[in-house]
C-alpha cells in the first residue's frame, strides 16, 4: 500500500499526509466504484496517486479486459510524477492514461470527441470556478445514471459548486456507509435539463 511505503518523493516534509488521499477514504472510493461495475472512469487531480491506485483496484477486480482510467492533472511534475511513477510501479501504466493539462480545457475536448464515462472523481482545483467548470462538463461525459464523487466537499468553493447541480439538474447525493470525508453523487437518468425560468439560488448556509 502506498500509506505503508510512502511516495518516492515529497513537494516538502508532511505533504503527502497533508494532501494525499488517506487509506480509509481510498478503501471507500474503491468500493464505490466496484458497486459501480465502472469500466470508464475520468479522475481530476493525481497528486501522490492514492485515490489513481484504489479507482485501479475497482477496475481490474472486475475483470474486464475493456476498461479506461483517463486521469487529468496538469500540475503532476510539481510531484515530480510521484503519482503517476506509483501507478508504473505496480503495473498498471498500460491501463491509465495521464493528460498533463488543466482539466477546464480537456473536458470540453473529450465532449466533443464523444468520451462517455461511467464514473468521475474530483479532486482538483477547490478554485470556485473551476470546479463548477468541471462539474458542468462531467455532466456532458458521465452516463445518465452515473456517479460522482468529489473529494473537500467541506471546503465551501466545492461545497457551493456541487450544490448547483444538486438543486437544478436533478443530481442526488448518495448515502455512503463508512465515515469518509468524500461525497457521492447520482446523475439522474433521463437526464434533467432544466428550463431557463426555474433557476433555484445554490449558495450554502
Amino acid at each position: 500500500m502506498l500509506d505503508d511505503a510512502g511516495p518516492e518523493s515529497e513537494r516538502a516534509d508532511g505533504d503527502f499526509a497533508l494532501v494525499g488521499l488517506p487509506r480509509a477514504d481510498c478503501d471507500v472510493l474503491r468500493d464505490l466504484f466496484m458497486a459501480e461495475r465502472a469500466r470508464v472512469v475520468v479522475e481530476i487531480g493525481l497528486a501522490y496517486g492514492g485515490s489513481a491506485l484504489a479507482i485501479e483496484e475497482a477496475l481490474v477486480s472486475e475483470g474486464h479486459s475493456e476498461t479506461w482510467h483517463l486521469i487529468i492533472d496538469a500540475y503532476q511534475d510539481l510531484f515530480e510524477d510521484a503519482g503517476w511513477n506509483a501507478i508504473v510501479a505496480a503495473g498498471l501504466g498500460n491501463r491509465c492514461s495521464l493528460l498533463r493539462e488543466r482539466s477546464q480545457l480537456v473536458l470540453p475536448r473529450l465532449v466533443t470527441e464523444g468520451l462517455v464515462a461511467d464514473a468521475a472523481f474530483v479532486d482538483g482545483s477547490h478554485i470556485f470556478h473551476n470546479v463548477f467548470v468541471d462539474l458542468f462538463f462531467l455532466r456532458e461525459l458521465v452516463r445518465p445514471g452515473g456517479l460522482v464523487v468529489l473529494d473537500d466537499c467541506h471546503w465551501p468553493s466545492v461545497a457551493t459548486a456541487v450544490r448547483y447541480f444538486e438543486l437544478n439538474t436533478g443530481w442526488q447525493s448518495q448515502p455512503i456507509a463508512e465515515p469518509t470525508r468524500l461525497r457521492a453523487f447520482r446523475l439522474p437518468d433521463p437526464r434533467l435539463e432544466p428550463g431557463f425560468e426555474t433557476f433555484t439560488p445554490f449558495g450554502i448556509a
